[in-house]
């Protein structure tokens, strides 16, 4: 498609950059910078929309006439939201909470053009864990996978091993529902290669 407007993925995320490659985009990196922090109460759907949407502009006001995406994937667990652990111990405590329950896992999306957010949506995946044993659980931290993870597992890594059932989108518990970015993308002049 000739004189599409480029695209911008405002993220380091490794699991985002290639669900969108394989989906076929052709897209520039540019983190946001913005710093994650809950408001106190904050639900976790707003949550991941605000950071979304806070991720996208940011970028899209150094970005002039790029189309930016942002994204945002929050873990709530019985009332409490789960973010990156911020060491073993905490990873630990989370991996526990999740062990033979089942969960949420919220990633909202933001695309923003010339410094504002023109459309944004949040998409939600229920996801069952088996029991773990404890044992598991530390040679799970060991392998070091939970560190750069909200909830503190990746379903695309050896995390997967522990999910017994997910309703709704897997990649969007990777951290992006493809699907639905896509279509927000295309009423936005971003279509896919080929």
């Amino acid at each position: 498609m000739q004189n599409q407007p480029i695209l911008v993925l405002a993220s380091g995320s490794p699991r985002r950059r290639q669900l969108l490659t394989e989906a076929g985009l052709a897209f520039e990196l540019m983190e946001s910078g913005v710093e994650e922090l809950r408001a106190a109460q904050e639900p976790a759907r707003e949550y991941a929309l605000r950071m979304a949407r806070a991720k996208a502009s940011a970028v899209s006001s150094r970005a002039a006439t790029a189309v930016v995406l942002g994204a945002d994937t929050v873990v709530e667990c019985g009332g409490e939201i789960l973010e990156k652990p911020s060491d073993p111990n905490d990873a630990r405590r989370m991996l526990k909470r999740l062990s033979g329950r089942r969960h949420t896992v919220v990633t909202a999306f933001a695309i923003a053009r010339d410094g504002r957010v023109i459309e944004a949506d949040a998409v939600e995946s229920a996801v069952f864990f088996r029991a773990l044993s404890d044992e598991e659980i530390s040679r799970y931290i060991a392998t070091g996978e939970p560190f750069d993870k909200a909830g503190a597992y990746g379903i695309q890594g050896i995390g997967g091993g522990f999910i017994a059932r997910v309703d709704g989108p897997r990649d969007n518990v990777m951290g992006l529902p493809v699907r639905n970015v896509l279509d927000a993308l295309r009423r936005h002049g971003i279509h896919t290669r080929g």
